[in-house]
């Protein structure tokens, strides 16, 4: 692996989505912008999307994305969210290269996050795009109402994606993940394993959480 980029993957990014509320995530978008764009500077020879879903599996590039749950036309959803998002800000950053779709179940273990990151990484040289948003739980207008610890959760996370710091992603707790409903949680611990023994130049690019949710933008590059 030559490169990470983290973002978040709320529908809310694509504008066509968003509609009129487009313009309160300008800055988000020109996070993962910014971050993509330090990403493919790298020079990979594919990109590598993982995001959380339902059930571990691999994903044809071209699978029907899930926007049509959210008013745009299309057929019914075959590819999760995260991967829909994910494809949309690697369409929208100019990449026409080679691509690999892999969603990691909500409920996998670190271990079994960890072992996928590992076999994701191996093969042709690539940038690992990992989709995940942070807590729902940061404010009482939040998705899940407020809970005092997913500010702290967050900044944990923030910090180990700026200091790119596997073992503390490796390290988070699957249990306190759920219930602040941190969905970003089981990939970023594949990212931990596809980065395991190499060293990173990290960059945060943003953290931020309106609507109560928490949303990390980082890029790691190998050092």
């Amino acid at each position: 692996m030559l490169a990470a980029v983290v973002c978040p993957h709320p529908p809310l990014l694509i504008p066509e989505v968003a509609a009129g509320a487009a313009p309160e995530l300008d800055d988000l978008r020109a996070a993962c912008d910014a971050a993509l764009k330090v990403g493919l500077a790298a020079a990979p020879e594919r990109v590598v999307l993982v995001g959380p879903a339902p059930t571990t599996a691999a994903w044809e590039p071209d699978a029907a994305g899930a926007l049509a749950g959210f008013g745009l036309p299309g057929p019914p959803a075959e590819l999760p969210l995260s991967l829909t998002v994910g494809r949309w800000l690697l369409d929208r950053a100019g990449w026409d290269g080679p691509r690999v779709l892999h969603s990691i179940a909500a409920d996998a273990d670190p271990a079994a996050c960890a072992a996928l990151g590992e076999s994701l990484a191996a093969g042709p040289p690539a940038l690992l795009l990992v989709l995940g948003d942070a807590s729902a739980r940061r404010s009482a207008a939040a998705p899940g109402h407020l809970d005092g610890r997913a500010a702290g959760f967050d900044a944990a996370v923030a910090a180990a994606l700026e200091t790119a710091d596997v073992d503390a992603l490796l390290g988070l707790d699957v249990d306190l993940a759920g219930q602040l409903m941190a969905a970003g949680r089981p990939a970023w611990q594949v990212l931990a394993g596809a980065a395991r023994g190499s060293s990173w130049e990290a960059t945060l690019h943003a953290d931020v959480a309106p609507y109560g949710v928490g949303y990390l933008v980082a890029s790691w590059l190998r050092s």
